[in-house]
This record gives structure tokens, C-alpha cells and sequence, in this order.
């Protein structure tokens, strides 16, 4: 999938149907001047319906859908006919898909499973015909209820991308790179700053046939739970990791002061991505000797509190490793 069609925001507006006018009718045939009440109930207006697909990675097929509208119940008639129900309007989406309320900002649910169905606009209800109103003192009553009004919202769709494993780190800290070199995935690769603007996902290939899934997530930069940078546009991608894998260069001036950045951002953003398994992988280990990886090592023992290795995609180094600590953590 390319950059351009990766979209994972979208506003819209969502109107169900009417619900259909109960009718008010009076049974009249040969021979039978004075019948009675015959009405039909009106129809259900049309539900807009959300369901998830698995087979969908992106809102792109929903971003030019600015209005979606259900159809309207139809009326009763005579012979206690109902009318017909309103045509439901299903939107297929992906699964991470979450809905809000654009007014409030409110949560309204979130699409997580495979055929999932979710009313967003639930369709008016149809109306009663007059032969639910008769009774011993009232045997010809001429109303019938009227059918129950839409209902109409604005609604904002926001993705946030479904992986094993998140990709967690600076810019140019070589997330694509590793991406490139484990799955079958083919970002972007360039040496500057925010190569990556979207999520890039790959299937990760394990022993006996197994997979998982990993996402590079456009790099972090500090401030970027206040919004600098890409700020909040890509930090809800992290969201739904089971595992997140931090990336740091070998070169960096500071492992150690890069993970606390790193891990202050998501923090501040939303303390419970705390909760999550984490893991450091020093990227561009190639440009170390032996010398320099023992001491950097040894140097790093001290500081950090969570497992790291050592990798290098261009050289694959350490690669196989890696595919093992991250199964068996995602497994533990």
C-alpha cells in the first residue's frame, strides 16, 4: 500500500431513516359497509451500520463519503399491510477502527472483530395502524401513530493500526530499515528525518510457519504528546501494540537519555502504554567493533531496566535473535 493511501481520519456525516406512518384505514369490501379497523403499522427506518473487516488496513475507501444516508420506512396500508423496511446502510471498516461523536469528542465504540456490527444511526421506529387502537368503546378509531424521526450525527472515524509489535523510536533510528529486513513490507527508506509520515505494517515470518505482525510507526520526537512533530497523529497508533520494540542507534550520544525521552513521550500521552512489554534493540550495531560492543555493553547492563540486544538490519545481525525474544514474549 503507498503512503498516499493509507488514511486513518475521517469525518462524516451519518443520517438513518424515518420511520414509516402507521395508517388509518377502515375495512370496506362488498357487502361490508362498516368494517372495521384494518390499518397497517409503518416500517422501520434504515440503520447505518459499522462492521468490521478484517481485509481492510486503511479508511481510504470511506474518505470521500462525506454524508450517508439510510432509507425511510415505508406507510402501512389496508389489510393490516405493514410497510417496508428501510434500507440499512453498511459501512465495512477496519478492525482498531475507533468512533467518536465530532461535537463532544465522546467515545462511542470501537470495531475490534471480524464481522463486528455496530449501529451507529439506529433508524426510526414505524408508527401503529388503527387496528392497535380499537377496543369495546372505541371500535372505529381514526389515528394511527406517526413513525418515529431519524437520527442524524456527525461522527469522526480514527484508526488506530492493529500489531504484535510497535516500532518505537527516533527519527532515522532505521524503524523502516528493520521493517524492510523482517517482513515483507516496503516502506520508504531514506537518510532524513520523518522518511515514514504513515504506518507502515508487515507480517513477520517466524519458525514452523508462524507469523506476527509489526508496525513502524512514524518517529518520535520530544514534545510529541503536546502535538510537536507529528505529535498525537501517529502516538495512537501505539495504542493497540501488544509489545513495544524501542529502536536506538548504536551512535547515539546517549542510549539511555534517548529511552527516557522515548518513554516520557508515550507517558504523557497515555500512562498506560507503561503497562506494556517493552524491549530495546540498538540498531547499526555494524558500525561497532568488538571492542566497542563489549564496552557499550557492559556500560548498558548498568543502566537499563529492561532486556536490549544488539541488531543490525543492513548487516543482518542478530536478526534471528530478535525474532525469538519478541515471539516468545509476545507468547509468555
Amino acid at each position: 500500500m503507498t503512503e498516499g493511501n493509507f488514511v486513518d481520519y475521517v469525518k462524516m456525516y451519518v443520517s438513518s431513516g424515518n420511520g414509516g406512518k402507521g395508517s388509518v384505514h377502515l375495512h370496506r369490501e362488498k357487502y361490508i359497509t362498516k368494517g372495521g379497523p384494518d390499518g397497517g403499522d409503518g416500517g422501520r427506518g434504515g440503520h447505518v451500520i459499522l462492521r468490521g473487516n478484517s481485509n481492510l488496513w486503511t479508511l481510504l475507501h470511506l474518505k470521500f463519503k462525506k454524508h450517508i444516508r439510510a432509507g425511510h420506512g415505508g406507510n402501512g396500508s389496508k389489510s393490516r399491510s405493514s410497510g417496508a423496511d428501510g434500507e440499512d446502510v453498511f459501512l465495512d471498516v477496519p478492525l482498531g477502527t475507533v468512533v467518536r461523536d465530532t461535537e463532544t469528542n465522546e467515545i462511542l465504540f470501537e470495531i475490534t472483530d471480524e464481522g463486528q456490527e455496530i449501529i451507529v444511526a439506529q433508524g426510526g421506529k414505524g408508527g401503529l395502524g388503527n387496528w392497535h387502537f380499537k377496543s369495546s368503546t372505541n371500535q372505529t378509531p381514526r389515528y394511527a401513530q406517526p413513525g418515529l424521526p431519524l437520527e442524524e450525527k456527525y461522527v469522526t472515524l480514527e484508526l488506530k493500526v492493529l500489531a504484535d509489535v510497535g516500532l518505537v523510536g527516533f527519527p532515522n533510528a532505521g524503524k523502516s530499515t528493520l521493517l524492510s529486513v523482517v517482513t515483507s513490507a516496503r516502506p520508504k527508506i531514506a537518510d532524513y528525518e520523518f522518511t515514514t509520515l504513515k504506518p507502515n505494517l508487515g507480517i513477520v515470518e517466524y519458525r514452523d510457519y508462524q507469523t506476527f505482525v509489526m508496525a513502524d510507526i512514524p518517529g518520535i520526537i520530544e514534545g510529541a504528546a503536546e502535538g510537536k512533530g507529528l505529535g498525537h497523529y501517529f502516538l495512537r497508533h501505539i495504542e493497540r501494540n501488544s509489545l513495544l520494540l524501542f529502536l536506538i542507534p548504536a551512535d547515539a550520544d546517549d542510549i539511555k537519555k534517548q529511552y527516557d525521552i522515548l518513554l516520557d513521550e508515550l507517558r504523557r500521552y497515555n500512562p498506560e502504554m507503561l503497562d506494556k512489554e517493552r524491549i530495546i534493540a540498538i540498531s547499526k550495531c555494524d558500525m561497532l567493533d568488538d571492542e566497542l560492543k563489549v564496552e557499550l555493553k557492559n556500560e548498558l547492563d548498568n543502566e537499563l531496566p529492561i532486556p536490549y540486544l544488539f541488531i543490525s538490519s543492513v548487516a543482518q545481525q542478530g536478526i534471528t535473535q530478535l525474532k525469538d525474544v519478541l515471539w516468545k514474549m509476545l507468547n509468555s
